[in-house]
């Protein structure tokens, strides 16, 4: 007889492709991952895994079975959605990572209101790179990313996503730069010049790198760090330039301390995402969030993709 709990552990054995994987996930020992799997076999009298030095991969029973386990999944999770208010819930917590610059100036922002309308629930947020929060995802570990790197050349396997906004970036200068009172240039005028960069295992760097590489524009990489605060405290002094979304600069512009320029010729943005595991259906409190998001970007307001 099939047992819920049961396939669970089957679903976290499946995504994380190992017994060891899933007893870390699910705070279990290896032998008992493996005891619950084989009890699960004998009950069905097929097996499920083949098991191998790597891991685990699935027999066409567990295939089988995988595709029945998704729906009764997704379909538990459908039921306490449909009847979850979390308004009413004596606690409850939902997990978000998001890349730098989103994790220090707009989640804040996000957060805040959210949990003055749920103060009996709580984020927990966690600030990572692109490729690190993709695989964060597809094993389970949080609800939700929000990245602005891009995609292309990651494995995206079982994730969603939807595009929330495009985001201008702008070169910056310091007050002793000699373009302080420009408004704008053009990819050519950059040939040469001293750039603050971030490091270059970041989606960022990497993104740069390819824009620069695109249009033939070679620059001098004077110095790197692995936060958005440090470049701008760099470029204030006078270390050099670098590119910046406009959401990070805003407060630093206005004050006089940094200037953005714009690139006529080659505008320079990214996108903001909302990335979730397509596999494993949001949580109310997750859900609520992100319908807390849809006040903030028209396109979630729809919930046609992610279905809030």
């Amino acid at each position: 007889m099939l047992n819920l709990y049961k396939l669970e552990i089957f679903s976290i054995v499946v995504q994380t492709g190992s017994f060891s994987a899933a007893a870390e996930r699910l705070l279990l020992t290896q032998p008992a991952v493996s005891q619950h799997i084989q009890d699960l076999e004998v009950s069905l009298g097929s097996r499920l895994f083949d098991r191998g030095r790597r891991g685990v991969t699935l027999t066409p029973a567990g295939e089988t079975l995988h595709g029945y386990t998704r729906s009764i999944l997704r379909l538990l999770a459908e039921a306490a959605a449909a009847v979850t208010d979390v308004a009413n819930l004596a606690e409850g917590q939902m997990s978000v990572a998001a890349t730098p610059g989103v994790s220090v100036y707009y989640l804040p922002d996000w957060i805040q209101p959210f949990q003055a309308a749920y103060p009996n629930l709580s984020v927990h947020s966690q600030t990572s790179i692109t490729s690190v929060i993709v695989a964060a995802l597809r094993e389970g570990k949080i609800d939700i990313g929000l990245v602005e790197g891009e995609l292309e050349n990651l494995e995206l396997e079982g994730v969603a996503l939807e595009e929330l906004e495009v985001v201008e970036q702008f070169v910056v200068v310091g007050p002793s730069h000699a373009w302080w009172e420009r408004d704008s240039l053009v990819c050519a005028d950059l040939n040469g010049q001293s750039f603050v960069m971030r490091p270059r295992n970041s989606q960022t760097r990497q993104w740069m790198d390819g824009r620069f590489q695109a249009v033939g524009t070679v620059v001098q990489v004077v110095a790197e760090f692995d936060n958005v605060e440090s470049i701008k405290r760099a470029v204030a002094r006078g270390m050099g330039i670098s590119v910046l979304p406009g959401y990070a600069i805003a407060a630093e512009v206005e004050a006089g301390v940094l200037r953005c320029l714009r690139v006529t010729d080659k505008p320079m943005q990214r996108t903001l995402k909302l990335l979730w595991n397509d596999e494993n259906p949001l949580p109310p409190v997750a859900r609520a969030f992100v319908r807390h998001l849809a006040s903030c970007f028209p396109r979630l307001k729809k919930g046609s993709v992610i279905g809030i």
